[in-house]
């Protein structure tokens, strides 16, 4: 249990919602995410999986909250048909207070995708894409395992816009399999052509218990992609795109609510098989915190076959010193960084349990505090892990 500090009573932060559909056409070599191949998955069932799921978290106190965002994530959303995404959202509607302007994301894959879906996930209260087309080489797409080709993703953006998508994000990759400096320039600036809202640009890494972590493809060397991070940096700005965190870019206003408040330490539901959630209760009167982590059954034949109050795989209090490192975690990705009373608002802790930790970083060219900001120099982006380490 954390005690905050003694500026009086805490308001508890934002509350979002996070649900996972798990599954996909086929799981690409690259891929970590709990995903699991089924081209026709029990939709139905599951959704009634779903809303049960989330009655059995708005029982606790803590989650009767307006929700500030909802993403849907997988896996492959788009696999669910207008129909099952509009059945899920009426559920949750039905069960959970809604803020007037929330934010509604819904992960697509061009390859699962069609204009009649995407007009009726609009209708179903979707009002963000996040659309996975991480290149737009055939080639490339080809070497990743991707079940779309270029001119399938260009297809899936155009329904977008006419289903009246006026926000949406684009998931791209650099550091491909053998691309080159001037490769990955061309498949960015393909990307900026479709005038997306949002990007999201980060490197191939290879992730332990996937094909290409056993089977690995020749990636471009450490040298050469610093210098495509440093070139799609350059490219973005010029778009008129700002990195507001170390892989998202957006234009003027279109950042995305729902990971912002992620990064930002706020508080979010976790439903469907695998779901991650973080709730913060809060003890009165003793003005009390306490800071749960959740997580669901990942396997979704466990999760379908769970009983009510059964869906929870692990649920796990924070100590103080998890508060330290996963706010660093979370908060230092920022490119602004954070205001210092953002501690305290999340945690419950006072800034002096965070302060200790900043001097070193601040003498290393890591960190940098003006006044009550916090943030990450240019050095401690690139360095972020040894950033963060130094507040485990």
């Amino acid at each position: 249990m954390i005690s905050p500090s003694a500026s009086g009573a805490q308001v508890l932060p934002p509350l979002a919602l996070y649900i996972h559909l798990p599954w996909c056409i086929r799981k690409c070599p690259y891929c970590d995410f709990n995903s699991h191949a089924n081209t026709e998955p029990p939709i139905a069932h599951y959704i009634q999986q779903l809303l049960a799921d989330l009655e059995n978290e708005l029982q606790n106190s803590a989650a009767q909250r307006p929700l500030y965002s909802i993403f849907i994530g997988g896996g492959t959303p788009s696999l669910f048909s207008g129909a099952a995404i509009q059945t899920l959202l009426d559920g949750i509607r039905a069960r959970a207070e809604l803020l007037p302007n929330i934010e509604i994301t819904l992960e697509a894959n061009p390859g699962a995708a069609d204009a009649r879906r995407f007009a009726a996930y609009r209708a179903a209260g979707v009002n963000r894409l996040s659309i996975g087309v991480q290149s737009l080489s055939a080639v490339q797409l080809t070497q990743l395992g991707r079940i779309h080709n270029p001119i399938q993703a260009r297809a899936a953006i155009a329904a977008a816009r006419d289903a009246e998508f006026d926000n949406f994000n684009l998931d791209m990759m650099f550091a491909l399999p053998a691309q080159r400096l001037h490769e990955a320039a061309t498949d960015l600036n393909a990307a900026l052509e479709l005038a997306p809202t949002h990007l999201s640009y980060y490197q191939l890494t290879l992730e332990p218990d996937t094909v290409f972590h056993t089977q690995p493809p020749n990636l471009p060397d450490d040298e050469l992609v610093a210098e495509m991070a440093i070139q799609g940096q350059e490219l973005l700005a010029q778009a008129g795109f700002v990195q507001y965190e170390v892989s998202a870019y957006s234009q003027h206003n279109y950042q995305c609510r729902h990971n912002l408040n992620y990064w930002q330490f706020g508080d979010y539901l976790g439903i469907g098989a695998g779901a991650h959630g973080k709730l913060t209760e809060l003890i009165l009167p003793q003005n009390e915190w306490r800071i749960w982590r959740t997580a669901k059954h990942a396997l979704p034949d466990i999760y379908l076959n769970a009983v009510t109050n059964r869906f929870i795989a692990n649920r796990t209090e924070l100590s103080t010193n998890d508060c330290i490192c996963e706010f660093a975690l979370n908060a230092l990705r920022l490119t602004a960084g954070f205001n210092t009373a953002l501690f305290t608002q999340t945690t419950g802790l006072p800034l002096t349990h965070l302060a200790p930790h900043f001097a070193q970083a601040v003498a290393d060219g890591l960190l940098n505090i003006d006044g009550e900001c916090i943030q990450p120099t240019a050095l401690g982006r690139n360095f972020l892990d040894d950033l963060v380490g130094r507040f485990a």
